[in-house]
């Protein structure tokens, strides 16, 4: 049995940062607006993240005096996202690059967070249009105290959130975490003595804050089971679930999906992502509800085979198996190749996820996996953190005495593998870089290797640019096949966040936003933060056009 329960102007689905966008703008608006969150625990997976936040010409980097344009911005974009996509894609684009500056000033503006800069170049920075500077930034550390009782149910990460971004990239806190500790030890105490935390932690802090203080409701452990629709196809309110007990909850102005992506529903996953897999590294409350809501009652669902697709460290959270996101394919010594021994891509490149999801397009199969990590000893001794989190998952990192035995044991053809491992050692000592995949090479690889410069000939050339022979013995496997931090495929919308029905016209009262869209840039990263950058600002974007257009 169904009971009629209460009504707000704005019902969100969801409490991680594209929900909490859209409910803080619907509420400075004037609008009364209810976040209902099906988990126990707050902040979705943006919680989980380095919080790395996407978005060009934004006021952080006027602040700061860096020169960027939304015309700029555009060209890039276009120029660096998969040939075809201007098609259905180039409005949204618009949208995002003339919207994102006004989100990310309004956050700001109406929450304690404090953003700054992260020293990153786009990572395809050589496309016209690309900045070395200026279009990421993410917020400095705030304390879960700020949220009073509710900064208990705030989701934690498996990273290590004691740490800024900045602190992260700049202290090289992956390869040298007692250096980095022992340098930063004042601060870290007092976060920990603060119960603060910066990148996801910070920014879900910020937001939840900001949404109570402008008198957003925020309902736990309430989920959403179905939309409710009236006489002519408009959304009208949403079914929800409480200790069985089922009520509808009226929305007088619209419904805003912004439920996650569907990576922990394995059906729903593996038809969308053939082929093996490693880690999820995702809340396990992204089952893709707001995907099935939505196509229930006839929106079209689009991008399902897009995810922001990344390589994960096993780990474990909440007493389970997890992944954790981690850049570790990429130390020297190392290499990936597929499944038929050969390299593929640079083990650097920061869109290594859509190579690793490609797919025959006869077939639909993946054309690489299963794939693998051969290293010899020596990448062992680049990261205390790797040694300590591959422990988390034995059997992971398989060990021979020769490339033959290892290739026996992991079921690659011997012959290709020792010719690959040959030729990628002959490439470094005489031309003193990767010249088939150019890792190290562009201002992006460069910059995460911390390459040195200087006119070096031979290994040491390779050195400076991260990279180092496979030769000594015991060498090393393991699997790097598809590990997901958030699927990007759901319901498609128009440039306002309004959703579609398959024939392109609106579903009235029904938006969506972060990863319940299709995600105008898909597994394709044209920056570092071009989840959550967009997610914020297409939940802005929702609640801008409920403002505008009153329907009751």
């Amino acid at each position: 049995m169904t009971a009629s329960g209460d009504s707000f102007d704005v019902v969100v689905i969801g409490s991680g940062s594209a929900a909490c966008s859209a409910a803080l703008r619907a509420a400075k608006g004037g609008l009364r607006v209810v976040i209902l969150e099906k988990s126990e625990k707050v902040g979705g997976t943006s919680a989980m993240s380095g919080s790395g936040i996407w978005i060009p010409a934004n006021h952080v980097a006027r602040r700061d005096g860096i020169a960027d344009s939304r015309e700029e911005a555009l060209e890039y974009i276009r120029g660096a996202s998969p040939l075809g996509w201007a098609e259905t894609e180039d409005g949204l684009w618009q949208a995002f690059v003339e919207n994102g500056p006004k989100m990310l000033a309004f956050l700001e503006e109406n929450t304690p967070l404090d953003l700054r800069i992260i020293d990153e170049p786009d990572p395809m920075v050589e496309v016209s249009g690309g900045k070395t500077v200026g279009r990421m930034v993410s917020p400095m550390p705030l304390s879960r105290n700020l949220l009073g009782p509710l900064g208990r149910h705030l989701r934690r990460s498996t990273l290590p959130h004691q740490f800024t971004y900045q602190e992260i990239v700049g202290h090289d806190v992956y390869h040298h975490p007692i250096r980095a500790g022992l340098a930063l030890w004042p601060k870290l105490l007092r976060r920990v003595l603060g119960n603060s935390g910066g990148q996801g932690t910070a920014l879900m802090t910020g937001l939840i804050r900001g949404c109570l203080d402008a008198g957003v409701t925020i309902r736990r452990a309430t989920p959403v089971t179905a939309l409710v629709t009236g006489d002519t196809g408009e959304v009208t309110g949403v079914e929800v679930e409480v200790d069985g007990v089922r009520s509808t909850i009226a929305a007088g102005r619209g419904v805003v999906i912004a439920s996650g992506g569907f990576e922990w529903n394995e059906g729903l996953y593996g038809e969308h992502f053939p082929g093996p897999k490693d880690r999820i590294g995702t809340p396990r409350t992204n089952t893709g509800d707001g995907q099935r809501m939505a196509a229930a009652i006839g929106a079209k669902l689009d991008r399902m085979d897009q995810a922001n697709i990344y390589p994960c460290l096993p780990t474990r959270y909440e007493g389970r198996p997890h992944g954790m996101p981690m850049t570790f394919q990429a130390e020297p010594h190392s290499i990936i190749v597929n499944r038929h021994g050969a390299r593929f891509v640079s083990e650097s490149d920061y869109n290594i996820g859509e190579h690793l999801n490609a797919h025959d397009p006869d077939t639909g199969m993946p054309m690489h996996l299963p794939a693998w990590l051969i290293a010899d000893h020596r990448f062992l001794g680049t990261s205390l953190p790797f040694r300590w989190y591959q422990s988390y998952e034995k059997g992971w990192v398989k060990k021979a005495p020769t490339l033959d035995a290892l290739a026996a044991q992991i079921g690659l053809p011997a012959d290709a593998l020792e010719a690959t491992v040959a030729r990628f050692n002959a490439m470094l000592r005489e031309a003193g870089r990767d010249t088939e995949f150019g890792r190290g090479e562009s201002a992006w690889e460069a910059y995460k290797n911390h390459a040195a410069g200087g006119t070096l000939t031979g290994l040491e050339a390779a050195a400076a640019k991260g990279l180092g022979t496979i030769e000594k013995g015991p060498f090393l496997a393991m699997s790097m096949n598809l590990s997901t931090i958030g699927t990007k495929g759901g319901a498609r919308t128009n440039a306002r966040a309004q959703v579609l029905r398959e024939d392109g016209s609106i579903i009235a009262g029904l938006y969506a936003a972060g990863l319940a869209m299709a995600n105008p840039f898909g597994t394709r990263a044209v920056g570092a933060g071009t989840t959550i950058g967009p997610n914020m600002t297409w939940g802005y974007i929702a609640a801008e056009t409920m403002l505008t257009d009153n329907r009751g």
